[in-house]
């Protein structure tokens, strides 16, 4: 059996064998790395000259000595050459190993961390939200005033707090819209008149842009904001309803959420800011409707006019009164402050039809309802009846808007179209047609009626009267589904189903 060197791969002339790892090497070169590094080439262990074993074998007759000028001189340097580049390519090997393991023990830890930075952005990504969440409790008492202790048992145990029987149309009540009506009325006519100074012009309007996005005002894991409103008298609070089940009130001025309303069992579909208090009204799909006070995230009523889901909701101008509408076929008027059901009255005309939308006209004598057979309908609120009835629309009424002028109505439907309606003269004067596959969800009049907002696939602003396009905003990566006017139309906002809240301007 021939030995092997286990440096060299060659016979060796003196083998020996390393008692620690059993392997042959030639002396000298075994002796050589032993000399430099003191431990075994091949398990890398302590190992001295003096534990290396000598192997008997046949000794080989070697040369004489040569002498320093002849040839095997050259020769025997030449072998000395080749033993140490032996060494250096066995050191070699062994490096290129260690760094081939270290390389892959590197690609796992890498591999391990970006898994770790993932998970730990989005836990951050979670804290944010309930930062968010938890900042506008700070120092709410748990009883607020004005509310009793029974009221706030009632709401948790998530009972009505007002009987379900209807109160009625007082005299009293009556009288009251009536008052009003005639204070409004002789309030828009000198508005009419004039156009306010500080209106932004439709010039500007064109140039509006994206100022701010905020996608923090609802949770993530059930993305969508459904419905948006704005604080009349203070434009900078924002209202936003989600399919999170929460209301969220938001000063866009400081950036934070002043508010979150949390009680609905269901997403949150409509929502109205009161104009001169700081109290909120929501509906949902649970057949409730909530008063907030946004001070203390309280529910100061609770009510339950409806058997079905609240699809429609608008305040009336005296801000005491509730007009909701359901699916179960009835609008509803209410009472916020008592939080009694005035009346309900059921759409005679269209049996089985679920009502889809409402809208109180800018005065408060009259309202419009939509309908799932695609039918506008103008109530008179004092006498509880169908006064008109606006056909035109094919699908489901999706949104209805009342212009503060008092005259024009704005509608629309599954059906691709903004239908202009007059209610001098009871008939449709302007259709706004959009692309095909166009889906419409929220409309808006400004304060002074010169503008038209749509949203829906994108965020459109129209001028009135020339019903001209003005602006198409579509930077929403979803559905578009409410758009207010700021003060003077000084800025809009939008909401999406891509959880965000768009503010444009200049």
């Amino acid at each position: 059996m021939a030995l092997c060197c286990a440096i060299s791969n060659e016979v060796p002339e003196n083998p020996v064998i390393s008692p620690v790892s059993g392997s042959i090497f030639e002396k000298r070169l075994i002796e050589k790395y032993i000399s430099e590094n003191g431990v075994d080439p091949i398990n890398g262990k302590d190992l001295s000259v003096e534990m290396l074993i000598e192997v008997k074998t046949t000794p080989i007759v070697k040369p004489k000595p040569p002498s320093a000028t002849s040839i095997p001189a050259i020769l025997k340097a030449l072998q000395d050459e080749w033993d140490a580049v032996m060494l250096h390519s066995f050191t070699l090997r062994q490096q290129l190993q260690t760094a081939r393991q270290e390389l892959s023990h590197a690609l796992y830890q890498h591999d391990a961390a970006c898994r770790v930075i993932a998970r730990l952005t989005k836990e951050v990504t979670a804290a944010r939200e309930a930062l968010a969440t938890l900042k506008p409790q700070a120092g709410i008492t748990p009883n607020p005033a004005g509310i009793s202790q029974p009221a706030i048992a009632m709401e948790a145990a998530g009972v009505a707090n007002q009987p379900t029987e209807q109160a009625g149309m007082t005299p009293e009540v009556i009288q009251k819209l009536h008052d009003k009506a005639i204070v409004l009325t002789q309030e828009r006519k000198k508005r009419g008149r004039t156009v306010p100074e500080d209106l932004v012009s439709h010039e500007s309007l064109r140039n509006y842009r994206t100022l701010a996005s905020h996608p923090g005002l609802h949770s993530a894991s059930i993305p969508g904001i459904l419905a948006l409103d704005i604080h009349s008298s203070d434009t900078c609070k924002i209202l936003t309803g989600g399919a999170d089940r929460n209301a969220a009130v938001f000063n866009k001025d400081t950036e934070q959420v002043v508010a979150i309303l949390k009680g609905h069992t269901k997403k949150v579909t409509r929502v109205v800011y009161h104009p001169e208090e700081d109290v909120v009204i929501t509906a949902s799909p649970d057949t409730t409707i909530r008063v907030w006070h946004v001070s203390t995230s309280q529910a100061m009523q609770m009510l339950r006019a409806h058997d079905g889901p609240v699809t429609g909701l608008s305040l009336h101008p005296t801000g005491d009164y509730i007009l909701s509408t359901s699916t179960d076929q009835h609008w509803a008027f209410s009472d916020i402050r008592t939080g009694r059901l005035l009346t309900k009255v059921a759409d005679q005309g269209s049996s089985g039809v679920a009502l889809t939308t409402a809208q109180l006209h800018p005065d408060g004598l009259i309202f419009g309802t939509g309908t799932s057979d695609s039918l506008v309908k103008i109530w008179d609120l004092k006498e509880q009846a169908n006064v008109a009835n606006f056909p035109g629309h094919s699908g489901p009424i999706t949104a209805l808007s009342f212009s503060e002028n008092g005259y024009y109505l704005a509608t629309a439907a599954d059906d691709a179209c903004v239908k202009l309606w007059d209610l001098r003269k009871l008939k449709n004067f302007k259709t706004l047609q959009m692309d095909e596959g166009y889906e419409i969800r929220d409309l808006c009049f400004d304060r002074s009626g010169t503008y038209l907002a749509v949203a829906g696939t994108d965020v459109r602003v129209y001028l009135c009267k020339q019903w001209q396009e003005l602006k198409v905003f579509n930077d929403h990566t979803a559905m578009a589904t409410g758009v207010r006017f700021g003060r003077h139309a000084q800025y809009l906002a939008s909401t999406s189903m891509d959880r965000t809240l768009k503010l444009y301007g200049l």
